[in-house]
């Protein structure tokens, strides 16, 4: 599969099977997420990786009216950076994300990316607030985002390439 396929074809995906997801697939999507590139090479990114059943229906309710998917997961990869390490760790936690995003759906996996940073839960409290209480990371850590991962229900049809907003193209100057 061409690198091109992967993009078009890898489409968010919220319902899943509840089929269990193979550990040595689930190693090969964190795997994609490790080797992303990160700016000087500082890889401030953490990834807490959570297959618990309460824990995931807890996590449905991190974000007001966006992460209810996660109560049907099973898994979800929580990423977190170290701000202190580098001045881009949005950034590079963000690269992070769409690899392992990417390989999800390239191994036949659903995804779905969640937004946490400046998110509010439902409760009130910040997302950040809230799962770092319920995943006990350190106070020196930032959330970026979440990724649900589960066996597809279904998979949305692929992008088609022709029907891409090519005017969003400006070549040499705007």
């Amino acid at each position: 599969m061409s690198i091109l396929s992967i993009f078009k074809h890898r489409r968010s995906v919220r319902q899943y099977t509840g089929e269990a997801i193979p550990q040595e697939i689930l190693e090969q999507v964190l795997k994609a997420g490790l080797t992303s590139a990160s700016g000087r090479a500082r890889r401030p990114w953490e990834f807490v990786v959570v297959r618990n059943k309460e824990v995931l229906e807890k996590m449905a309710s991190c974000r007001a009216g966006g992460a209810q998917m996660l109560a049907g997961a099973d898994c979800a990869v929580v990423v977190i950076a170290d701000p202190d390490k580098t001045d881009v760790w949005v950034e590079d936690a963000s690269i992070a994300m769409a690899n392992m995003h990417l390989a999800a759906d390239a191994l036949g996996l659903g995804s779905c990316w969640i937004q946490g940073r400046l998110r509010d839960s439902a409760d009130g409290r910040s997302t950040e607030t809230y799962l770092r209480e319920l995943l006990a990371y350190p106070d020196t850590y930032r959330l970026e985002a979440i990724l649900s991962l589960g066996m597809p229900q279904n998979h949305p049809a692929a992008y088609e390439l022709e029907k891409l907003d090519m005017t969003k193209i400006h070549r040499e100057a705007y």
